[in-house]
């Protein structure tokens, strides 16, 4: 778990993180989302310990990360894919790791396999391209066998392929109980991997909550039916307005779809299409319109 109380952080007179508050559970995969600038890298910064709060506290697993003896034993970070020595081979570079982390180097080879660089291991890890160089940092992230990872845009510069495996290996670390943190601008990932966001805008807390819950909140819902007549009275009178659509459909707000299908029930009309018709992406941008620092003008 990760507790983050009253997290602060300031560059000169400008607040990057303004006393943030949330904790990262364990076996979900917690999204965190935020336009730039939002501080989503500095909280994560600080979670690890390489920048040092203003103000407020960070634990792991119920204590302080800063002076772990064995640091990847415990947390498993993919910040920046190309901080690495880009002279060193793949699995040089995961050895040297591995030593100072009293790490065995069969763990080194398990991971290059896990992550698909087995065949490239005695390359220059500057000659990667930016979707092998991912693969390696996620091979770091994973060297230690850590209870508790962050990933900060783990799928840039992934093929489709790569992306698919990073969406399954995250929620498969979740759900062998692992608390997982991933950073992401990408609202489609996010819709088919978190469990649960948290959303911040200009350092502070926006929103800490069930991804499910998140994109019902305000949402409209395509509905159809056999016998409209019949249950459109039962929709208004629970609270819904209601728009008649072209195609025989019609489309509900203000009520979720579970009250659309008690109303259904009541009406004893069977309901043919029930649609949510809100995404991540909208209800993300609906969220963060007056938190984005930098706005282009349409065409």
């Amino acid at each position: 778990m990760i507790r983050i109380d009253g997290l602060t952080k300031r560059f000169g007179d400008r607040a990057a993180v303004d006393d943030l508050t949330f904790a990262v559970e364990p076996g979900r995969v917690t999204g965190f989302l935020g336009p730039n600038g939002a501080g989503k890298s500095t909280t994560m910064r600080m979670i690890l310990g390489l920048d040092r709060p203003n103000a407020g506290t960070v634990t792991v697993n119920g204590h302080s990360y800063v002076g772990v003896a064995r640091p990847m034993r415990e947390v498993g970070a993919l910040l920046d894919a190309r901080a690495l020595h880009s002279r060193r081979t793949a699995r040089n570079h995961l050895r040297c790791l591995a030593q100072t982390n009293g790490i065995a180097d069969k763990r080194v080879d398990e991971v290059l396999q896990l992550v698909g660089l087995e065949s490239v291991a005695r390359k220059r890890a500057g000659s990667f391209s930016l979707g092998m160089s991912q693969r390696l940092g996620i091979a770091v992230a994973l060297l230690g066998d850590p209870k508790v990872l962050l990933f900060d845009e783990p799928v840039n510069g992934l093929d489709p392929e790569g992306i698919r495996w990073i969406r399954e290996l995250m929620r498969g670390l979740a759900g062998e109980g692992r608390t997982v943190l991933v950073s992401s601008h990408l609202m489609s990932e996010m819709a088919q991997t978190a469990d649960h966001l948290i959303v911040i805008g200009k350092g502070r807390l926006i929103a800490d909550i069930g991804i499910g819950e998140f994109v019902r909140q305000g949402s409209n819902v395509l509905v159809r039916a056999d016998d409209q007549d019949r249950l459109v009275p039962h929709l208004v009178e629970a609270g819904g307005s209601v728009q008649q659509g072209t195609d025989g459909s019609f489309v509900v707000t203000g009520l979720e779809p579970r009250r659309i299908g008690e109303a259904a029930l009541a009406a004893r009309v069977v309901l043919t299409e029930l649609t949510p018709q809100r995404s991540l992406e909208q209800a993300y941008m609906d969220l963060t319109r007056d938190s984005v620092e930098f706005q282009a003008s349409a065409v």
